[in-house]
């Protein structure tokens, strides 16, 4: 896969990943990150998250409730490979995979905001090299995803990437 993948964080943001990787920090960050990005993304008209500060790219991804059919709207980490969108579905290493995904899976159309632009893309799980290639650069990016893994050994981490709608 070529095109422009996700730049890396500096020295300082990879000390601050570190912390962030611990388990009580992370289990800690499953329940309030979620929030405090929606609260920075209104703060800042949909602008800033508090990941970012980190260094690690966000969008805002919309999609439609599996169960519900209710439109949702979460943001996320991503890992760019040119207009292809990378999410790994981690949870923080939670028993289950987030809801996000589920939402893909029932309904894989979905709107995302990047970089100020709103998108719609097509979502697919992917296996193989492809998973391969955007789980390392995903680890690459921020090392808590092996983390994630470890914690979650119980279950498979899906990576699902993103697509423009042609």
């Amino acid at each position: 896969m070529a095109g422009e993948v996700s730049i890396k964080p500096n020295v300082y943001q990879k000390l601050i990943h570190r912390f962030l990787m611990l388990r009580s920090v992370s289990a800690f960050l499953a329940r309030v990150l979620p929030h405090a990005d929606s609260f920075m993304l209104w703060l800042t008209r949909g602008k800033h998250t508090v990941a970012e500060i980190v260094g690690l790219p966000i969008i805002q991804l919309t999609t439609k409730g599996a169960k519900t059919g209710q439109l949702r709207t979460v943001p996320l980490v991503i890992v760019a490979d040119g207009e292809t969108l990378g999410l790994i579905a981690s949870n923080f290493g939670g028993r289950h995979a987030p809801g996000w995904y589920y939402n893909l899976k029932a309904h894989p159309e979905c709107e995302v905001k990047f970089k100020g632009k709103l998108q719609t893309y097509i979502a697919r799980e992917t296996d193989g090299d492809e998973y391969l290639y955007f789980w390392l650069t995903a680890v690459s990016l921020y090392g808590g995803y092996a983390k994630y893994k470890e914690r979650a050994a119980h279950r498979h981490i899906p990576v699902m990437v993103l697509e423009p709608k042609k």
